[in-house]
């Protein structure tokens, strides 16, 4: 370990977290959207199935999930399978396992404030839009998604702040490579155990400060939206 509080095997990682976030954040949305929009509106009889599936990272242990998609991710595993088939090697213990990992384990912070929001529409502004001729597709861009705009900010505030925080996903999936898959959480672990207190707290308090200022944020964003319907 580094003797300086913060040199540059730190900032590297903390590089990597904010890359990792970053990427994770902007699939997770254009994964979500749809997803969310799907889940809000449907009446398909699979439509509870897909959302206990979506909220099961919710419940299920982060090593659990995260061994399950080492072994998914492996060589002998389908997905590793079908990305040798592919030529694009073995994605455990690589950047790409990593935002495979976080997508999966963040989808539903991504998924729920979209879904509450699109439910929360009705059916009134699409009825309208298309009364007017809008195409479905013309509707749910030019009306229910800049709607539902509070919803898609929570999502990608939820989905960057839980994917900095991740450990034992990404510690699975990417194991603590300095400079290739070390991210914040599992440098403060390498510190811990390492008995290198000063550092780890230094780290840890930043991202107890980040998480506090995250949750402060949505917390204002709820009251500003409770404020807007009420004057509606």
């Amino acid at each position: 370990m580094e003797n300086a509080l913060i040199g540059p095997v730190a900032w590297a990682a903390i590089g990597l977290t904010l890359q990792l976030a970053a990427v994770s954040t902007a699939l997770l949305l254009l994964l979500g959207v749809p997803l969310a929009w799907w889940l809000a509106r449907s009446h398909s009889r699979w439509r509870e199935a897909v959302s206990a599936l979506v909220t099961l990272p919710l419940v299920l242990p982060p090593s659990v999930l995260g061994f399950y998609l080492l072994v998914a991710m492996g060589p002998h595993g389908p997905l590793g399978q079908l990305t040798q088939w592919l030529g694009w090697g073995i994605l455990s213990f690589s950047f790409t396992g990593l935002v495979l990992g976080s997508i999966v384990y963040s989808l539903p912070f991504a998924v729920q404030p979209l879904k509450a929001a699109f439910a929360d529409l009705g059916e009134r502004p699409l009825e309208v839009a298309m009364a007017l001729g809008a195409r479905p597709l013309d509707a749910f861009f030019s009306v229910a998604l800049p709607m539902a705009r509070h919803g898609v900010l929570t999502a990608a505030i939820l989905s960057f702040a839980h994917t900095l925080g991740e450990f034992g996903v990404v510690l699975m999936v990417g194991g603590n490579m300095p400079g290739q898959t070390q991210v914040l959480s599992t440098l403060i672990y390498g510190h811990v155990e390492a008995m290198e207190y000063a550092q780890a707290h230094l780290l840890a308090a930043g991202m107890v400060v980040f998480a506090f200022g995250v949750l402060l944020a949505l917390m204002l964003l709820q009251r500003r939206t409770s404020d807007q319907r009420g004057r509606t």
